[in-house]
C-alpha cells in the first residue's frame, strides 16, 4: 500500500528537482520496478532516474527536506528486501556504472550501477578480479556489493566488500559529500556535520571501553556477518570519516548513497583442482573440512542429501553423482585455487591424505581438467535453479544464509533438516559454503495461503533460536534487509541494537532511507509487505525476480528487461483481480510497446536465466497472436516468393541510395508520424546500398557430378544490404578465401528463394517460418548429399536460425535434418580455411575492435571470431560491455531507439579504445571494427560511426595479393 503521507503535492516538490525525463510515475513504470529477487513487494508512487550526480543528490536532498521514503535501486538482485519502497525510488543503474581500472588493476573505482561481471572483464587483461564473488555477479552492481558487504564461495571474510574497500564516496540526506580518500574528509566531515562526527566518536568510545559489548562486536565479526550494521568499523578505525566509510558497507541504502568506491582487487587464479567428496554423513563432511582447508582449499561446498538428489536429476550430472544410492549422505565440492602449478601440486598432495582419511564412498580424485570440473561446478550452481524452477505454482523461492562458529556446523544442519521435517518443506535442500561455515537452505512456501503463513513465521522463530543458540548471525551474505530486521536486537542484545538506532538517527534524522530496512522495531516486520505470485503464463511462472536477465538485455535501456516483462503480466492479473481496473488497463496499454515491440528476442535472455525461461519466445508468441489467419497466410506466402521479393526489396534500396539521406530521413520521420512503426522502419544516411543477388556470386550451385568441401548459404542480409567499406561483402569473402584456401564451395541450390526463417519467427509468423523451413530443409538436404558435405552460412544470426530449423519441421524431415552439420563462417574459417591460408605478418593490422553478437553466444561460437580477428591483427579487443546491438534484424530500423539504448555501454568502450590508439599515433587505416552478421555491423556502425565489416572481409583484404 503506497505511504498515505507522499501526497501529489509533496510529490511535486521533490519532482520539481529533476528533469521531466528523469521521474516517472505511469503505471507500468512503478509497477515493474516494484519487483526485485526477494518476497518482498512495495509499489513506488514515483521512479526517479537521475541522469547526473548533482540531480541525483538534488532529489535526495529535496526528499529529505520533505521527509519522504527513498530508496536506491540498481540491479535489483538482493534476496532480503532492501531494493523496495512505497516512497521514491531511485534508478541508479543506467547512469552511475562507470569503471576505472587503477594501478595496472591492482585497485579499481567504480559507480554503484556497474555491474560485477563487467567489472571482472576489464580486469581480466590484467589477471585480477574483484574479491567478492556472489553467486549473482552476471547482474549484481557495485552498488549492491558494498551496500549488502557481498562475499561468496572463496572471498571468505577476508575479501568482502568491507575489508576490500580502500575509500568510498558517499553522499547523506542532508547533502553532504564524503569521500574518504580525502585527506581532509574528516575535517570536512566535522565542519558539515558536527552532531554526526561527535556522535560517532560517542559511539566508538562506548564500545572500545565496554568490555561485554567489545567482545560481542569481536565475536560476530569473527564470522560471515551482514546482520546490522558493521559496527566492527568502531573496532577497525579511528576517524569518524573512516568509521562512517565501513558503516556504509552494508548499510542497505540507509545511511546515505554510496557514490562511488575504490576497491582494491585479487589475484585471478589460473591452476585448479577440484574433486567432489561424498561422504556418508554430515558429521563427517564437516569434520573433514579443517583438514581441507588445512590443505590450501579455496572452495569447500557443502550439499546435504537433499541437495544430492535434487543433483541427481540434473541433466549435467557427473556418474559419480548419478550413481550414488543417497541416504544419510552429505557432499563437499573442494577446489583448490592458485597463480603457480608447483603450488598447486604441493596442495594436491597435501590434501591426498586428508581425502583419504575421510573414507568417502565414491572416488574423489582431484582433477584439472577443465570438462570435469565445469560438470562438477554446474551441479553445484544448479541446485537453486532446480529447486526453483520445480516450485509449485504461486509458491515462492526463499533462499535464505546464515553462519556459525565452525564447531556448531554439523549441529546446525541436522537442526536445519529436522525443522524442515516438522515444517513439511519436503522440496528445502541445504548447500552453502563450509569454509566459512557458512549455509545457505532453500525452502519454497506459498505465502498468500494463510496456513502456509502460519507455518512459516512459526518456522522462522524455531530457526532464529537454533541459529541464536549456536551463537551464529542471522545474516552472512544476503544483508539484514526486510527479512531479519525484526531479529538484529535479538542476535546483537540491546546496547548494541540501541547503538545501530542512533546510528541511523544520525546519518538520517528523518529517517527517509529505506525505512523498515536493517531495523525495525515490528516483530512482524519479516512478514509485511510480501509478494503474491499470481500464475499468467506457463512460459514464465517459473520466474524467480533474479534479474539475472536484465544485463544482457537490449532494451533494458529503452523500456523494460525480461524480468519486469513477466513482472508487469503478474501486475496486471493482480490489479484485475483487485478490481482495480485503471491500473490493469493502463499496464496492457504501455505493454505492447515497452514489452512486445522492443523486445530484440534474441533470447540472452534464455541463457542468463537460471530457470531456463526465454521471454524472447514468449514475445515473439504474443506478437503472433496479433496475426489472425489472413496474416499467417500472407506470411507464408511470402516465404513462397522469397526470390521475387528480395529483388523488390534491393531495387528499392537502389533508389534509396539515389535519393539525398535528409530527404529520405525527413520522408520516413513524416511517414511514422502517422504509420505504425512496425511497418515503416526509420531510415536515413546510414542505410546501406543494395547488395549482391545471391546466384551472381560466381560460383555454380549444386548438382554437378563431382562434391564440394562446402556447401554455402550465404544470408539474404548480404544480398539485401551491401558492405559498409566499399569492400566485397561476407558472402564474397568467403568464397574468396576458400579459394585461396584452395577449398571447392558451391551454392545451395535455388538459394535466392531461401532464407534461415528469422524474419518470420521474429514477427511471429508461425506459418511462413515453418512454410520457409521445409523449403530450405528439402534443398539443404540435397545439396550435402544428406549431410556428407557440412553447409556453411556467413551470418551468425542465419547460422542459428538454420541450426534450430529442426523445430518447424514436420517429423520426416526433421529426421533428416539432424544428419547436417550447420557451420558458421568464422567457424569454418578457423577450423579449415586458416590452417590452409598464410597471413603475411606485415599486412596484419595492428588493432581489430570485434563485436560479437547474441547468435555467436547460442552457437558458442565467440572463440572462433577471436581466433579469426587474432589471425588478421595483432591486438584484438572485444569491449568488455558488449552485448547484443537489438538491431535484431530489421528491428532497430522499425525502433532505433532500440539499438541507441543498447549499444550506449559498447559505444563508449570503443571510443575509449579509438582514443587510446589515436593518442598512440597509430593510423587509421592499420585498425579496423569487424562483426559476423551484416545487421549487426549496421547496428554498431550506427552506434559508433565506425565501419563496421565482416571479419571474412577482413581476413580477404589482407591476405589479398598486393
Amino acid at each position: 500500500m503506497a505511504n498515505p503521507s507522499l501526497n501529489a503535492d509533496v510529490l511535486e516538490q521533490v519532482r520539481a528537482a529533476v528533469a521531466p525525463d528523469a521521474w516517472s510515475t505511469a503505471p507500468a513504470d512503478l509497477a515493474g520496478m516494484s519487483h526485485d529477487a526477494s518476497h518482498y513487494l512495495l509499489r513506488p508512487r514515483a521512479v526517479v532516474t537521475p541522469q547526473s550526480f548533482p540531480e541525483l543528490v538534488a532529489v535526495l536532498t529535496s526528499a529529505h527536506r520533505a521527509g519522504q521514503p527513498v530508496a536506491f535501486r540498481a540491479g535489483g538482485t538482493s534476496l532480503s528486501g532492501q531494493a523496495g519502497t512505497d516512497g521514491i525510488l531511485i534508478d541508479v543503474r543506467r547512469h552511475f556504472d562507470a569503471v576505472e581500472v587503477l594501478d595496472g588493476g591492482e585497485r579499481v573505482r567504480c559507480g554503484p550501477g556497474a555491474v560485477l561481471r563487467r567489472v571482472n572483464a576489464m580486469l581480466a587483461r590484467h589477471r585480477r578480479k574483484l574479491g567478492p564473488d556472489p553467486a549473482s555477479e552476471i547482474a549484481c552492481t557495485i552498488g549492491g556489493v558494498v551496500a549488502n558487504n557481498s562475499s561468496g564461495m572463496t572471498s571468505g571474510i577476508a575479501a568482502t566488500a568491507y575489508h576490500t574497500m580502500e575509500s568510498i564516496r558517499f553522499v547523506l540526506p542532508s547533502g553532504t559529500v564524503v569521500d574518504t580518500a580525502d585527506p581532509g574528509a574528516d575535517a570536512h566531515l566535522r565542519d558539515r556535520e558536527p552532531e554526526l562526527h561527535s556522535g560517532l566518536l560517542r559511539l566508538r568510545d562506548q564500545i572500545r571501553s565496554t568490555p561485554a559489548l567489545r567482545r560481542t562486536v569481536e565475536h560476530q565479526f569473527s564470522m560471515k556477518n551482514t546482520m546490522g550494521y558493521a559496527l566492527n568499523s568502531f573496532l577497525d578505525h579511528d576517524e569518524p570519516a573512516q568509521i562512517l566509510g565501513h558503516l556504509m558497507v552494508g548499510s542497505e541504502g540507509t545511511l546515505g548513497y554510496v557514490a562511488s568506491v575504490v576497491l582494491r582487487t585479487v589475484p585471478v587464479a589460473t591452476e585448479h583442482a577440484t574433486a567432489l567428496l561424498v561422504l556418508d554423513s554430515v558429521d563427517r563432511a564437516t569434520d573433514a573440512v579443517g583438514g581441507l582447508l588445512g590443505a590450501g582449499a579455496k572452495a569447500v561446498e557443502l550439499m546435504d542429501a537433499a541437495a544430492l538428489r535434487v543433483a541427481q536429476d540434473l541433466p549435467a550430472a557427473p556418474d559419480v553423482i548419478r550413481d550414488i544410492q543417497v541416504k544419510a549422505h552429505a557432499g563437499l565440492l573442494v577446489e583448490f585455487q592458485t597463480t603457480d602449478a608447483g603450488e598447486l601440486a604441493q596442495q594436491v598432495a597435501a590434501a591426498g591424505p586428508v581425502i583419504e582419511a575421510q573414507r568417502p564412498t565414491t572416488p574423489a580424485a582431484l582433477t584439472a581438467d577443465p570438462a570435469q570440473r565445469s560438470a562438477l561446478w554446474v551441479v553445484r550452481k544448479g541446485l537453486y535453479a532446480a529447486v526453483a524452477g520445480a516450485r509449485r505454482p504461486g509458491t515462492v523461492n526463499l533462499l535464505e544464509d546464515v553462519a556459525v562458529p565452525p564447531g556448531a556446523l554439523t549441529g546446525t544442519v541436522q537442526g536445519l533438516i529436522e525443522l524442515f521435517g516438522r515444517y513439511d518443506y519436503d522440496d528445502a535442500v541445504i548447500f552453502g559454503h563450509a569454509r566459512d561455515a557458512n549455509l545457505h537452505f532453500m525452502i519454497t512456501p506459498n505465502l498468500d495461503d494463510p496456513a502456509e503463513l502460519a507455518g512459516y513465521e512459526a518456522f522462522t522463530e524455531d530457526m532464529v533460536d537454533l541459529i541464536l543458540g549456536a551463537n551464529g548471525t542471522l545474516k552472512a551474505e544476503h544483508g539484514t534487509g526486510r527479512i531479519m530486521s525484526a531479529y538484529v536486537r535479538r542476535q546483537y542484545g540491546d546496547e548494541l541494537y540501541a547503538a545501530m538506532g542512533e546510528i541511523k538517527r544520525l546519518c538520517d534524522p528523518r529517517g527517509i532511507l529505506a525505512p523498515g530496512v536493517l531495523l525495525d522495531d515490528d516483530p512482524r516486520a519479516h512478514v509485511r509487505h510480501l509478494k503474491v505470485v499470481p500464475t499468467v503464463n506457463g512460459a514464465v511462472d517459473r520466474c524467480v525476480d533474479c534479474g539475472f536477465c536484465e544485463p544482457a538485455c537490449p532494451s533494458r535501456n529503452t523500456t523494460t528487461t525480461p524480468r519486469r516483462r513477466i513482472a508487469l503480466l503478474r501486475e496486471a492479473d493482480i490489479a484485475g483481480a483487485a478490481g482495480d481496473e485503471a491500473t490493469r488497463e493502463a499496464i496492457e496499454s504501455a505493454y505492447s510497446y515497452d514489452a512486445v515491440d522492443t523486445c530484440a528476442a534474441d533470447s540472452l535472455c534464455a541463457g542468463a536465466c537460471p530457470v531456463n525461461i526465454d521471454t524472447g519466445a514468449v514475445m515473439k508468441s504474443f506478437r503472433a497472436e496479433r496475426h489472425g489467419a489472413f496474416a499467417q497466410r500472407a506470411g507464408s506466402t511470402v516465404a513462397s516468393a522469397w526470390a521475387p521479393l528480395t529483388s523488390v526489396l534491393r531495387t528499392g534500396l537502389t533508389i534509396a541510395d539515389g535519393v539525398p539521406s535528409s530527404l529520405l530521413s525527413g520522408v520516413t520521420s513524416a511517414a511514422r508520424t502517422v504509420l505504425p512503426h512496425e511497418l515503416l522502419p526509420a531510415v536515413g544516411k546510414d542505410l546501406p546500398g543494395p547488395g549482391r543477388k545471391r546466384s551472381n556470386l560466381g560460383v555454380p550451385e549444386t548438382g554437378g557430378a563431382s562434391v564440394p568441401d562446402v556447401v554455402f548459404f550465404p544470408s539474404c542480409t548480404g544480398a539485401l544490404f551491401g558492405p559498409a567499406t566499399g569492400d566485397v561483402g561476407a558472402s564474397a569473402a568467403m568464397l574468396e578465401v576458400c579459394e585461396r584456401a584452395g577449398l571447392r564451395i558451391e551454392l545451395v541450390q535455388g538459394i535466392d528463394g531461401l532464407c534461415c526463417g528469422t524474419p518470420w519467427a521474429s514477427k511471429g509468423f508461425t506459418q511462413g517460418q515453418n512454410t520457409m523451413a521445409a523449403r530450405v530443409a528439402d534443398a539443404v538436404i540435397a545439396a550435402t548429399d544428406g549431410g556428407r558435405v557440412p553447409l556453411v552460412c556467413d551470418a551468425a544470426s542465419c547460422t542459428h536460425g538454420i541450426a534450430d530449423l529442426g523445430a518447424h519441421l514436420d517429423p520426416v524431415r526433421a529426421a533428416l535434418w539432424e544428419e547436417i552439420e550447420v557451420l558458421d563462417a568464422v567457424t569454418y574459417a578457423r577450423r579449415e580455411v586458416l590452417p590452409r591460408l598464410e597471413v603475411p605478418d606485415d599486412a596484419r593490422l595492428d588493432s581489430l575492435v570485434l563485436h560479437p553478437t547474441c547468435s555467436t553466444e547460442h552457437l558458442g561460437t565467440g572463440a572462433d571470431l577471436t581466433a579469426v580477428g587474432e589471425a588478421v591483427a595483432h591486438e584484438v579487443t572485444v569491449p568488455p560491455s558488449w552485448g547484443c546491438c537489438g538491431f535484431a534484424g530489421d528491428r532497430g530500423m522499425l525502433h532505433p531507439e532500440l539499438t541507441a539504448g543498447a549499444t550506449e555501454a559498447e559505444a563508449r568502450d570503443v571510443a575509449e579504445v579509438v582514443a587510446t590508439i589515436e593518442a598512440a599515433g597509430g593510423p587509421a587505416d592499420r585498425t579496423a571494427f569487424a562483426s559476423c552478421n551484416r545487421t549487426c555491423e549496421m547496428g554498431m556502425s550506427r552506434a559508433t560511426g565506425q565501419d563496421y565489416e565482416h571479419v571474412l572481409e577482413t581476413l580477404a583484404r589482407v591476405t589479398r595479393p598486393a
